[in-house]
């Protein structure tokens, strides 16, 4: 079996000529945005990448510059407003792309081999038009340690399916070992985002499920409000790490989970604060996937993924052809490959067998079939921004649920 990641495919596909029929412009310098490029995970990936594109193109110049991700939308907003800035950019699939579509240039002419390729394109997409080409695939399992289970006497290979069983084997946990039900990072307010689209199909109906992804929120439903409730229940309860306000989503909660001191972790599927991550103190073997409890009738659980992170192109850029044609290398067999090798990426590329990752892996690629799109995904960036400021009040007790969700109504409609 090639797993249920693989597809038909042929590889990298050959390129063709520009969609508009017209020859290459002179440019011989492109300029990249990410905050990839500097991380030595990524390096082998960059350099396939390059390489792909410099066999057409030998006389073109690129240059990445890796940006600080906690400034990076800042800074890509400012070359916005200025109309200067780099050819070719990455984003978080989403909002964040969403949000700034106009300044794209729409890339459905140059991928259009690459379809069947890759997957994920729905993130980098609005209104049936693609800015983006999907670099990894980003999800968030539901990761346990099978270590700490087995020392307090539950059955690691059966993890629990409902909230109740959830919570008590927590407290099995930590009554064994000692160790906190759930490692949580909420500094940068992202560890509501985690937590909403972790545990959201198991509190929602797919009816509900599907309307909230199709833009039809009700943020007064009582499963809507099930999941804000269950946000602050979880840290009033002590079932989270402490100090969960102070403590950074990256990297610093995902070493709580690594050194057994949190039995779950909502974490991500690829690349980073995901399973190649835990192995520095976690056998392989030791890692487990879950999926979310169920918390109501009816509801499906399944895994939340969407196209992670992508490579989209400038509007202003003076050269759209070579351009695009460089988010084509970004996205090639050759250099997914390598980023799947190094980093541990689960990427966007169908063709590549990633079966021999091991357990966690072979899990999560099996799921994928029968995924979902990501709850939080399908917000605006500024109502992402409310949720994590609003989060963090949750969980100090200075706002109530239904405040919190009062002022999130009103931030995605206008949204």
């Amino acid at each position: 079996m090639a797993v249920a990641l693989t597809v038909a495919g042929c590889g990298s596909a050959t390129r063709t000529e520009s969609p508009s029929g017209q020859a290459r412009q002179p440019q011989q310098k492109l300029v990249v945005w990410d905050w990839k490029s500097g991380e030595a995970a990524a390096a082998t990936y960059i350099e396939q990448a390059r390489a792909d594109f410099a066999k057409r193109h030998p006389g073109v110049t690129v240059e990445f510059v890796a940006q600080p991700f906690d400034q990076y939308y800042t800074l890509l907003g400012t070359a916005i407003q200025t109309g200067k800035g780099p050819d070719v950019m990455l984003f978080n699939g989403g909002g964040q792309i969403r949000d700034r579509a106009d300044a794209l240039l729409p890339l459905d002419p140059y991928v259009a081999q690459d379809k069947s390729r890759l997957a994920g394109w729905d993130a980098f997409s609005k209104d049936g038009k693609v800015y983006a080409a999907p670099v990894t695939l980003q999800g968030h399992p539901i990761y346990y340690n099978k270590a700490l289970y087995e020392r307090a006497g539950l059955d690691p290979a059966a993890p629990p399916k409902t909230w109740s069983e959830f919570v008590s084997g927590c407290a099995a946990v930590k009554k064994a070992t000692g160790a906190a039900c759930f490692a949580l990072g909420n500094k940068e307010g992202f560890g509501i985002q985690f937590f909403l689209s972790g545990l959201g199909s198991g509190v929602l109906t797919p009816k509900e499920y599907d309307d909230w992804i199709a833009g039809k929120r009700d943020w007064n439903s009582p499963g809507v409000k099930r999941i804000f409730e269950l946000w602050k229940d979880v840290g009033d309860k002590g079932l989270n790490n402490d100090g969960a306000n102070s403590t950074a989503m990256f990297s610093d909660v995902f070493r709580v989970f690594e050194t057994g001191k949190a039995a779950h972790i909502i974490g991500l599927m690829s690349d980073i604060g995901h399973w190649n991550d835990f192995k520095e103190f976690l056998p392989p073997d030791k890692i487990g996937v879950m999926r979310a409890p169920v918390v109501t009738d009816g509801a499906v659980p399944s895994l939340p993924y969407d196209g992670g992170i992508g490579y989209a192109v400038a509007k202003w850029t003076k050269a759209p052809d070579l351009a695009a044609d460089l988010v084509r290398s970004l996205t090639s067999t050759a250099a997914l490959t390598a980023f799947y090798g190094k980093a541990g990426a689960i990427v966007s590329d169908t063709t590549i067998d990633v079966s021999q990752a091991g357990p966690a892996v072979t899990t999560i690629a099996s799921q994928i079939e029968t995924g979902r799109p990501a709850l939080h995904v399908a917000l605006p960036s500024k109502t992402l921004d409310v949720m994590g400021r609003l989060s963090q009040q949750l969980l100090s007790g200075s706002t109530t649920v239904d405040k919190a969700l009062e002022q999130l109504a009103a931030s995605d409609r206008k949204g």
